[in-house]
């Protein structure tokens, strides 16, 4: 029997709702006192020369370390204390069956730190693995693996070996039972539960073993230990060294493979080895590669296009007549622009801004509406067959049933311990941990305004940025326009790209340093809000970052595609920012090129410097941790010493993951009709962050503990929602930021020539204003001998009775741009639907498969059962007739509910 006053703790705590778990504690007295004392004092008589530095067991070299606890001796105030909740910790792990192997820091690398090395035994392993409802393989499974199309074979060298791909086969699998041991394929005890289900128990049983009362409350939990210093560390091994396989007798360790096949940078081309992962480091890590090689492989497409989109206007480039137009000095140079800005600024020459112009038709030609529609499409198949992969992949690692499972599992204690209510729970009629809505409803209060005042921060800091644009762009223009620029002077680099360049820079800093002081008081503000599940956490958590990164990194693009000189007003009747400056102008090829400019310098340097702090940080804190470690060189440097000096990847890990691809999304889905190239440049950075997080994986981090998740969660959600805000955004970009439907305008309404319908297109595009009507605060100084100058838009000359309003012509390109929008939005939609009707979300083979899985599970447990009956029951054969025919019976009905699921 197990110890009751630790039984009675965890049955409190509401953790195990199985009435039948007495069984689980019944190491707890197994132990003798002989036994006990060597696991405390042997370490006094062990020679630790004669084991190997990558040894993952106990000293006896039998019992496999599962997991391993690392504190040093506190000379604080707190030491005693601490000293105290690590004995009654201890202790408490050995009642539930673990076993414990101290390290003393006299035998560490360092000489400050102990190690408690951690053994679940076969008993715990069994007990715990029905509690979490762990599935097992039962048979070997007999529906063969998807056949090769013939277009798979072309694709040979970025295969990986079958036996790295597939490590094991497959098998039909049940959820464990300690009852029905026989019914699994269990060749070996020490192997039958992999690494990765072992840690994720013996993590079960840390996060939710008490370490005392204090202040009238239970106290239990690793991770409150933790938080308190009293252990530095908890964390799984590694199976060893990951440059060099593990010597013979022992099979080759998988973090080996993994390197050897995935995290290496030449191996840039090949598949990822994902069931592999998935053993590995579990289900919830696993998955997070599934969904960035699959977002890998969707990026080539969009990116062949955007590419080929890209090649047109760099071929269509020197035949554009609009900015033949502009560079001819006959045309272009011949009119006199307005000043840019008030006084400081000069007139100029159009044909100055014949090199900006040229460079414009790249990203802004006929090519930019198909681009727009296909992403739309593009989109939509990615997340429509994203849906068939998840499915697929659920099927693949046992995960169909898992949402039942996480359901009844997964309490944070954090939130059990602040819990003083309890209330029944209609489903499992259990007494249950539960907070009133009353005691965080302050906290919901608090995270709202904290997440509003920091998005009031990020636009605060978007204005602060235009008024620097405004307040540098006179002296670029006093600089780059003197009297020069009335001669045709041909420049790329014009006072509006000078300015744009220097402000997405500018603004790219502010958006760094933002985000770094967010993160950790959103992390701190969730923890408060005392969320009950870890899903909760995260989804909260979640919630939180994307709005804010949301509006910190587009907010800038948003600016310049959507307001960025549709408000500025016209010569003589300009619009002033706080009265002070005038509002920013686009360029005369339009402010694409500018949305352009500042979605390449966020995007790509976001990308740059994600992939070197994720690189060089973890591996500078490694060397420098080692370097510290490594004091006395004669003594063993063990496994769980070397793991220790490793980098944590801690909880939140994946989830910054997850926030840079889905921001990474956003760039290529939102603004991608400005810029066709994102799509590729987003390709070239997954295809390094896949190497990159495996590598860092692999070679600069603790192993983590196994989780399970069969989805990535709230993150379907977002990349939903971005998906349809992506049709308005390319629309609106189309219509109002790109120069193409005035052109369409020009070529069927006003163009006059019947051979070069766009011949005139510039000076249709520009309106006239009469220098004399400048205010005297705006004009220029200095005598000039022209008499007019032109500025873009669609106004009445000064000659005309209704001068400087809008023409007719500026109402039929407005309402030519509310056209294409709503067509543009229609026909998406419209599309969009009609893939996600026809593209089912579990393709019909994959539901085949879960079907047959289920029957043969049910006809495999049917026929145990029966079997059982026969050796164990002692009944004449009427008897065993009726009990067949009821268990038929019931298999029968079993296999119907299968068939009409």
């Amino acid at each position: 029997m197990g110890d009751p006053d630790l039984l009675e703790v965890l049955a409190e705590e509401g953790e195990i709702a199985n009435k039948d778990i007495d069984y689980s504690f019944q190491m707890s007295e197994s132990l003798s006192s002989r036994e006990t004392s060597f696991l405390i004092n042997e370490e006094t008589m062990f020679q630790k020369n004669q084991q190997s530095k990558d040894s993952i067991f106990f000293r006896d070299g039998i019992r496999q370390i599962d997991f391993v606890l690392s504190y040093v001796d506190d000379i604080k105030k707190d030491a005693e204390l601490k000293a105290e909740r690590r004995k009654e910790f201890e202790n408490n792990l050995r009642k539930t069956g673990l076993e414990l192997e101290i390290e003393d820091k006299r035998d560490s690398e360092d000489g400050r730190t102990y190690f408690v090395k951690i053994h679940a035994p076969w008993e715990v392993l069994v007990t715990y693995a029905e509690v979490l409802g762990i599935k097992m393989p039962i048979k070997e499974s007999d529906i063969p693996r998807p056949k090769h199309t013939p277009i798979s074979y072309m694709l040979g060298p970025v295969r990986l070996p079958q036996n790295v791909k597939y490590p094991h086969p497959e098998y039909f699998t049940a959820q464990f039972s300690r009852h029905r041991q026989e019914l699994f394929l269990i060749e070996d005890q020490a192997t039958f539960f992999p690494s990765s289900s072992r840690n994720r128990i013996v993590y079960y049983i840390l996060s939710r073993c008490p370490f005392g009362i204090e202040d009238g409350k239970k106290r239990f939990g690793i991770e409150r230990l933790l938080t308190s210093n009293t252990y530095s560390s908890a964390y799984p091994l590694h199976d060893g060294q990951y440059w060099k396989p593990s010597e013979p007798p022992n099979p080759t360790n998988e973090r080996y493979i993994l390197h050897k096949n995935w995290a290496r940078f030449s191996y840039f081309y090949k598949e990822q080895p994902l069931d592999l992962i998935k053993n590995y480091y579990g289900e919830k890590i696993g998955i997070y590669f599934v969904f960035l090689g699959y977002y890998t492989e969707m990026l080539f497409f969009a990116a062949v296009v955007g590419l080929a989109c890209f090649i047109y206007g760099l071929l269509s480039m020197e035949h554009n007549t609009s900015s033949t137009e502009i560079c001819d000095p006959e045309i272009g140079g011949q009119m006199i622009m307005c000043p840019l800005c008030d006084q400081v600024c000069d007139y100029w020459r159009l044909n100055s801004t014949c090199l900006a112009s040229k460079f414009s038709h790249l990203f802004d030609n006929e090519s930019t509406v198909f681009f727009a529609i296909f992403m739309g499409i593009w989109v939509t198949l990615f997340l429509e067959f994203w849906k068939q992969r998840q499915a697929r992949l659920e099927y693949e690692w046992d995960l169909v049933d898992f949402e039942e499972e996480q359901q009844q599992l997964q309490l944070r204690p954090e939130f059990e311990a602040m819990c003083k209510h309890r209330k029944l729970n209609a489903v499992t009629k259990e007494m249950e941990p539960y907070m009133p809505l009353y005691t965080r409803i302050p906290w919901y209060f608090l995270s709202g305004a904290t997440v509003t005042l920091w998005m009031s921060l990020v636009v605060a800091s978007m204005v602060a940025v235009i008024v620097y644009r405004l307040s540098v762009f006179a002296t670029f223009a006093s600089f780059m326009e003197s009297d020069a620029s009335l001669k045709q002077v041909k420049s790329f680099l014009t006072p509006q790209i000078a300015t744009s360049l220097t402000g997405s820079c500018l603004n790219f800093i502010v958006i760094l340093i933002l985000n770094f002081f967010y993160e950790k008081i959103s992390a701190w503000i969730t923890k408060m809000e005392i969320p009950r599940t870890y899903q909760e956490y995260e989804s909260s958590l979640t919630l939180k970052m994307f709005l804010f990164q949301f509006v910190n990194f587009y907010s800038a693009c948003f600016y310049v595609a959507f307001f960025k000189g549709k408000f500025v007003g016209y010569p003589g009747g300009y619009t002033y920012l706080f009265n002070e400056w005038r509002g920013e102008e686009c360029d005369p090829g339009g402010c694409l090129i500018e949305l352009t400019t500042q979605l390449t310098i966020i995007m790509t340097g976001k990308q740059i410097f994600g992939n070197i702090k994720e690189a060089i940080y973890p591996l500078a804190l490694n060397w420098w941790r080692r370097r510290k470690a490594r004091t006395n060189s004669e003594k063993l440097y063990s496994r769980w010493e070397q793991d220790h000096d490793l980098e944590s990847f801690g909880p939140l890990g994946l989830f910054y993951e997850y926030l840079e691809t889905v921001i990474q999304f956003g760039f290529v889905t939102l603004f991608v009709a400005s810029f066709p190239l994102a799509p590729l440049l987003a390709l070239i950075n997954n295809i390094v962050e896949i190497r990159v997080d495996a590598w860092k994986l692999t070679t600069q981090y603790r192993r983590t503990v196994a989780s399970k998740a069969h989805s990535i969660g709230v993150w379907q959600d977002i990349l939903y929602g971005m998906a349809v805000l992506s049709v308005a955004t390319n629309a609106f970009i189309v219509a109002f930021t790109s120069d193409i439907i005035p052109r369409l305008v020009y070529y069927y309404a006003y163009s006059t020539n019947a051979t070069q319908p766009m011949r005139g297109y510039v000076n249709n595009s520009l309106s006239v204003f009469l220098i004399a009507d400048f205010p005297n605060h705006t004009a220029p100084s200095g005598k000039r001998d022209f008499i007019t100058c032109r500025y873009r838009d669609y106004r009445h000359p000064p000659d005309d009775e209704n001068k400087y309003f809008h023409n007719m012509q500026f109402w039929h390109v407005l309402a030519a741009k509310m056209t294409f929008i709503i067509v543009m939005e229609h026909v998406v939609f419209l599309v969009k639907f009609l893939l996600a009707w026809m593209i089912p979300d579990v393709p019909k083979h994959v539901v085949e498969r879960i079907k047959r899985e289920k029957l043969m599970t049910i006809k495999i447990l049917h026929d145990f059962e029966l079997n059982k009956l026969k050796e164990n029951l002692g009944i004449n054969s009427d008897e065993l007739a009726k009990h067949v025919m009821i268990e038929e019976n019931k298999a029968q009905l079993a296999k119907s509910t299968v068939y009409s699921s």
